[in-house]
């Protein structure tokens, strides 16, 4: 039987954390899923039980952090935030949560930490989402020196907030909204192949300290539109809309209980999301990722 290391996953109900979960389980790997909503868990998890745990946490609460890695070959902090609301903001999540993953992984002996930001993560932007992504990457290496971080582009795959709801709308409407002129550059990846890269992280015997994970094509906005209209049997016109005007329906948007659009959205569609030909990437830990077309009509 093969000994199986544990490996403590924040976040591990989400849309990525839950894929991470069972990549590792996959690579015969034991979980500690941390989360707020252990009922949740079992739920998504139901027949995984088996080298799979589930424990409340908090990862805002120190004494919850140090429960959760104490005891653990490895740590993912899988965690993301779309929308501030009270005391949780972008930069109490992506930032002061994710140095405090860090710090109590290093002072428990973690032999591995893997932590998710996003590709365009600047310390620098003018966006408080991005900023944010950008400064959690710098607390995270201050902590944590030999951590390694993934940068996805933006995910897509079943129950996405990417790809499904764009699916839906161009179902609905024959003329749909373009952000901006529809220019900016995107190189989706498919969730399965990030869940499975983060995996891998903990399996392979040496590891890059930063991954940028992109798809195995790049599209215009615009372009992948088009693709996804061509798909359902009919071309949408696709009229531009300024930033500005989508950041005011967005700041709205915002005060509804799931909200449609958001404004972190809205800024990351302003620069361009793809891949640094520099950068390791999937290749680099054996995985030919999968392109939108491979997975469309089964999401339609």
């Amino acid at each position: 039987m093969t000994d199986l290391r544990k490996v403590a996953v924040f976040g591990g109900t989400g849309f990525l954390g839950r894929r991470v979960v069972e990549h590792l389980l996959n690579h015969h790997v034991a979980v500690r899923v941390a989360t707020r909503h252990p009922e949740r868990g079992q739920e998504v998890f139901r027949g995984r039980t088996a080298a799979l745990e589930l424990v409340h946490a908090d990862i805002s609460d120190d004494a919850s952090i140090s429960a959760v890695v104490t005891g653990t070959f490895g740590v993912v902090n899988a965690v993301s935030l779309y929308v501030e609301q009270g005391r949780q903001t972008f930069h109490s999540i992506h930032v002061e949560a994710a140095g405090k993953v860090a710090r109590h992984s290093r002072d428990s002996g973690v032999a591995r930490l893997t932590h998710v930001s996003g590709i365009g993560a600047d310390a620098g932007s003018s966006s408080p989402y991005i900023r944010s992504r950008g400064e959690g990457e710098n607390a995270v290496r201050t902590a944590f020196p030999a951590a390694t971080i993934i940068r996805p582009a933006v995910m897509f795959g079943p129950d996405d907030a990417f790809l499904s709801p764009l699916i839906k709308l161009l179902r609905k409407f024959p003329l749909f909204p373009l952000f901006g002129s529809g220019r900016t550059a995107l190189q989706p990846a498919y969730v399965e192949d990030v869940g499975e890269a983060i995996a891998r992280t903990f399996v392979a015997s040496q590891v890059e300290t930063i991954y940028e994970l992109g798809g195995p094509q790049i599209y215009t906005y615009k372009d992948l539109l088009r693709i996804v209209g061509d798909r359902l049997g009919s071309r949408r016109v696709l009229v531009p809309v300024p930033f500005g005007i989508w950041h005011t329906l967005a700041f709205f948007a915002e005060t509804w209980p799931q909200p449609p659009i958001t404004r972190n959205q809205i800024e990351l569609m302003r620069i361009d999301s793809t891949a640094s030909p520099t950068c390791p990437g999937f290749g680099t830990l054996g995985i030919e990722p999968l392109g939108i077309d491979a997975v469309l009509d089964q999401m339609m």
